[in-house]
């Protein structure tokens, strides 16, 4: 049998996996000698022995990776053999950082069995993990992922752990976040008081907090990426001081259950959204409330027909439903609902970066939790829940964060390294390399200090993790948002070009990088705000799109946005505006009744401190507000929220109404116009109905206007973005009028449709600028 030499490189996501693991077991499996190591590019093999046998291990590095691996590419090349004795895991390689590190992900079936057994030494374990879960992300300092370069570099192995991670044939061989109860981090629970002291709580740190919950108390739970903040979601009394004292008074809170069959008193649960709410990204699912789901959760989604439901990531999280069923032995209970629901939500007050350990706990969340589960494993990088929604077959992350991020989007082809900033709200931080995107996690509106120094600690641990230094820097055309500010200073610091990228020209991009396409298409823009190229609010558009060139072809009819980014708020200033637009200003005052309708009616007629946007989320507030839906957003698309629940409403009940005859017309410059649809809207009419039929007709109108440009330009691929894209009803019509048209429609899937895509889109213009 002819003997072989082979030096393999494979790329991807191959290190913190268990990738070096599994090639041990391959080549033992096959009697070949040689090593692995990780290096900065991935994880590298030499290797030889029976030529069939070297073969089969090359094919097997794809086909039966780890269950976290992501394998883009094996290399190889025939070397001569060499001398070597059985195969090994040898130290890694320093050298120029191609590699990258994978998410955080939940805990797995294997520890799980493992924590609920009760003669099993990790019996109980808080911090259980294997090769096959838990963190990577936020407790990664450097590349290679080793454990010196993690916040596991000061816990030394006890004798058994060090046993298993020098044991080829054990599963936590080289899992480089192994730790038991001797070796492992610790749990530390404390009380807060207004003293601004914090006071150390003896005993069982998971009883003692399950008792705090179940007693009507505010606790602070260390995760993966930082601190939520916990309370009996059954207890109004406790939702209600959790709302008042993060000030949060209408905005849905998730919550967190043992398993799907804890769920189904609150919520329907589709196979879909089940296998999502079990997956080991472990995301924020918005799933249908069940109709007396107010009454069982007061207070936790109101006026909302729809709830953020998660299960479990963590080993603590299993610990305190684990406690509340009573310590029972097995996994068996796991399969059984169990009455306990926690709000979950993240510990980040006043929209700031969500709070990732005890010292800034102690500051930030005085005066909202009352106590603190705390551990001394330091989260590195602060990483949110993701948030994402089924709408039909099509997944829509409304957050791409921990279990996503900073999982690569791989590019159709490479290009110059490119450093974007991204957009003021939602931000997100995107870094490339070579036919690579790397997207941080959520850092978020950039209206604080604190997130402004959350997005400069982003640049630089993107930069340092994936060890790039970037030939351009890429950001939005606004030049008042910190993301542009922070761009250009940053560029003079390093003496490197940037380039400027207007708003809805990158959420085009950001579509196409990800689908990797490289022809013109149509874009389609619905959101609710971006400056525009002539200075202007803009925010429904239609575009063409080549690469670096965008072209905008036609946009909504412009409103007046009475105050401001008051409007934006107030949703009953954009239905003055509509009626203003409709020759109808004398009816403000009286369809409104506001104490500044006469005033908002004078500031439009005089055209005073009412700038015109095109924007269509302004064009859903202007609708829900004369539908008597919304007057005061309490928080962020509330307005649009609303309208779309009470379409859906209609639409489950009664199928889709027709669309409202003349309800648009097309103007001059393709400016289209739905003014004549917001004339019949009235709240005196059936409110369900008159929103089902006005997405009706949205949906209808637009179809005409991209017919239209797909006739003048010949192009028939249409990529749609842009935040009002969150709407399930909106997006699900025009995925199927375009298919019954022949159109291409391109959607965002791996990324969200909104702002914090943008970085994605500013970094492929740019890429395309360089060419």
């Amino acid at each position: 049998m002819s003997e072989l030499a082979r030096r393999i490189r494979v790329t991807g996501v191959v290190q913190g996996v268990g990738f070096r693991p599994f090639v041990w077991r391959l080549a033992h499996e096959r009697s070949l000698s040689g090593w692995v190591r990780n290096d900065a590019q991935g994880v590298e093999i030499a290797v030889q022995g029976v030529a069939a046998q070297v073969e089969d291990l090359m094919l097997r590095l794809r086909s039966d990776a780890p269950p976290l691996a992501r394998v883009d590419a094996v290399l190889a090349h025939d070397t001569a053999c060499e001398p070597w004795q059985g195969f090994s895991i040898v130290d890694s390689a320093p050298g120029l950082t191609q590699t990258a590190i994978g998410p955080d992900v939940a805990v797995c079936d294997a520890c799980l069995n493992e924590l609920f057994d009760s003669a099993n030494r990790r019996w109980r374990h808080p911090f259980i993990t294997c090769t096959h879960c838990g963190p990577r992300f936020t407790v990664t300092r450097a590349l290679p992922y080793d454990r010196p370069q993690t916040s596991m570099a000061g816990f030394k192995f006890c004798p058994d752990c060090a046993h298993e991670y020098g044991t080829p044939t054990d599963p936590r061989f080289h899992a480089e976040t192994t730790c038991c109860p001797a070796c492992g981090p610790r749990l530390l629970l404390s009380k807060m008081d207004a003293s601004d002291s914090v006071c150390t709580v003896a005993g069982d740190a998971i009883a003692q907090t399950l008792a705090l919950l179940k007693g009507g108390a505010i606790v602070a739970i260390k995760g993966l990426g930082g601190f939520h903040l916990a309370c009996d979601a059954r207890n109004a009394d406790a939702v209600a001081k959790l709302r008042q004292r993060k000030q949060r008074d209408a905005k849905p809170l998730a919550v967190m259950v043992a398993n799907v069959a804890s769920l189904l008193p609150y919520a329907q649960v589709s196979a879909a959204e089940q296998a999502l709410l079990e997956s080991r990204e472990r995301p924020i699912v918005l799933l249908r409330a069940q109709s007396d789901c107010a009454g069982l959760l007061p207070d936790v989604a109101p006026g909302l027909d729809q709830l953020g439901v998660l299960l479990p990531t963590t080993p603590i999280h299993y610990l305190l439903f684990h406690e509340a069923a009573g310590r029972p032995s097995g996994c068996g209970w796991l399969n059984q609902a169990q009455p306990l629901v926690l709000v979950m939500t993240s510990a980040n007050p006043g929209g700031e970066p969500i709070v990732r350990d005890a010292a800034e706990a102690s500051q930030r969340l005085q005066g909202i939790a009352d106590a603190l589960l705390d551990h001394d494993r330091a989260v590195v990088a602060r990483c949110d829940d993701s948030v994402l929604r089924l709408q039909g077959e099509h997944v829509s992350l409304l957050r791409r964060s921990r279990g996503y991020a900073p999982t690569a989007i791989t590019l159709a082809q490479a290009g110059p390294s490119v450093l974007a900033l991204g957009s003021h709200l939602k931000n997100t931080v995107c870094v490339t390399r070579g036919n690579q995107a790397f997207l941080s996690p959520h850092v978020g509106s950039l209206d604080n200090a604190a997130s402004c120094e959350f997005l400069d600690e982003t640049v630089q641990r993107m930069l340092t993790l994936l060890d790039v230094r970037p030939d351009i820097i890429a950001h939005d055309l606004h030049p008042d948002d910190y993301s542009t500010r922070a761009a250009l200073a940053l560029a003079q610091h390093l003496n490197l070009p940037t380039q400027a990228v207007q708003h809805h020209h990158a959420h085009m991009a950001a579509v196409c990088a990800e689908h990797g396409w490289l022809r013109p298409v149509l874009g389609l823009a619905l959101d609710g705000f971006g400056l525009g190229t002539d200075g202007g609010a803009w925010g429904g558009e239609l575009l063409y799109v080549d690469g670096a060139q965008c072209v905008r072809l036609g946009l909504l009819r412009p409103l007046g946005l009475p105050g401001g980014d008051r409007a934006a708020r107030e949703p009953w200033r954009m239905g003055a505006a509509a009626l203003h637009a409709l020759g109808r200003g004398d009816e403000i005052t009286t369809r409104f009744g506001e104490p500044a309708a006469a005033t908002v009616a004078n500031m439009l007629e005089r055209g005073f401190n009412s700038p015109p946007t095109s924007s269509m989320g302004r064009v859903f507030d202007s609708a829900a507000a004369l539908l008597g839906l919304c007057n005061y957003s309490q928080y962020e698309s509330q307005a649009a929220v609303l309208l779309e629940q009470a379409a859906a409403r209609h639409v489950d009940a009664h199928g889709w109404p027709p669309t409202m005859p003349h309800g648009w017309h097309i103007g001059d410059g393709m400016e289209l116009s739905f003014l004549p649809l917001l004339a019949t809207l009235t709240h005196q009419q059936s409110v369900d109905f008159s929103a089902a039929r006005f997405h009706a007709t949205l949906v209808a109108g637009l179809m005409q206007w991209l017919m239209q440009a797909v006739e003048r330009t010949g192009v028939t691929a249409v990529a749609v973005a842009g935040g009002c894209f969150h709407n399930a009803l909106l997006s699900a019509g025009l995925v199927q009028q375009c298919h019954h048209r022949g159109l291409s429609l391109l959607q965002p899937t791996r990324t969200s449709p909104g702002d914090a895509s943008i970085a994605l889109g500013q970094a492929w213009v740019a890429m395309q600028s360089l060419e």
